[in-house]
């Protein structure tokens, strides 16, 4: 019998400290580990939530070099796990901006991938007195990034990306199996629509999703909603942790996902491609 993988989804309340955040993210990364997790994704801004969005520009990193960085390799290196560190703020080509990077490690600790996150959120929330603009201070990247892995394709979403279908259509032609999930939304739009459409995006790309959220409150005054979710390729989902911090894990089946690829054959019957 063939071993299903484990992955997990760490959800954090993070806040302005770096290294209480990083502790707990260890923490976090340690359960994963002990209950068998060989693909672990971090939250969006895992390392740091401030006052205002500008307070994470001194934090920016040369890709390749820096403490948040090597804190993600020394981890996987040490648990021996797949790493999904979403979001690292990196530097840009300008210093009043940054780009936000999911970075994909593996066992050996080897920096495997970079995603910069493309879609930003620049919104009124409505009948809410929210407004973000994260164009202000992240610099959009341009590229989709599927990564082969052990446990499959994975691709690379990062929140507000979520609500762009055609982004994961585009992947499914670079044969994603896997969507990796770091996102923060707010609890407004959380309670809305986050569960919806973590859902569709597995269900119409037959693909699993492990979404890895922000749940609680934040210094800035934010509340994100959490719910952190692994969901498999028919909608139905595996695990599940509301609000807080927490670790969720469970077994993918890829046997299950091929089969129901194979019988169930609607990504064939597409009549439009993304390239």
């Amino acid at each position: 019998m063939t071993t299903k993988p484990r992955v997990a989804a760490l959800q954090m309340a993070t806040g302005p400290n770096v290294n209480a955040n990083l502790l707990e993210a260890e923490r976090l990364i340690r359960d994963a580990a002990e209950a068998g997790a060989a693909l672990v994704v971090l939250p969006e801004n895992f390392a740091f939530m401030g006052r205002s969005e500008r307070d994470t520009l001194p934090l920016a990193e040369a890709d390749g070099d820096g403490p948040l960085q090597q804190f993600l390799s020394d981890i996987a290196a040490r648990f021996g796990i797949w790493l999904v560190g979403g979001t690292v703020p990196l530097r840009s080509s300008t210093p009043e901006r940054l780009r936000a990077a999911a970075l994909v490690y593996n066992d050996q600790g080897l920096c495997v991938a970079r995603y910069d996150k493309m879609h930003l959120f620049d919104v009124k929330l409505p009948g809410a007195d929210e407004r973000y603009q994260e164009s202000a201070t992240i610099e959009p990247g341009t590229e989709p990034v599927v990564v082969d892995t052990p446990f499959g394709r994975l691709g690379l979403v990062i929140c507000y990306d979520l609500r762009f279908p055609e982004l994961v259509r585009y992947m499914l032609d670079s044969g994603v199996e896997i969507i990796a999930l770091p996102a923060a939304f707010t609890a407004v739009t959380g309670k809305a629509h986050w569960e919806t459409l973590v859902r569709a995006r597995a269900i119409e790309n037959l693909a699993y999703v492990i979404a890895a959220a922000q749940g609680g409150y934040h210094l800035s005054g934010r509340e994100t909603h959490g719910h952190s979710m692994i969901v498999d390729p028919w909608g139905a989902i595996l695990a599940q942790v509301p609000r807080g911090t927490g670790c969720i894990c469970s077994p993918i089946d890829r046997g299950f996902q091929d089969s129901v690829r194979r019988t169930f054959p609607v990504l064939e019957h597409r009549r439009l491609r993304c390239r």
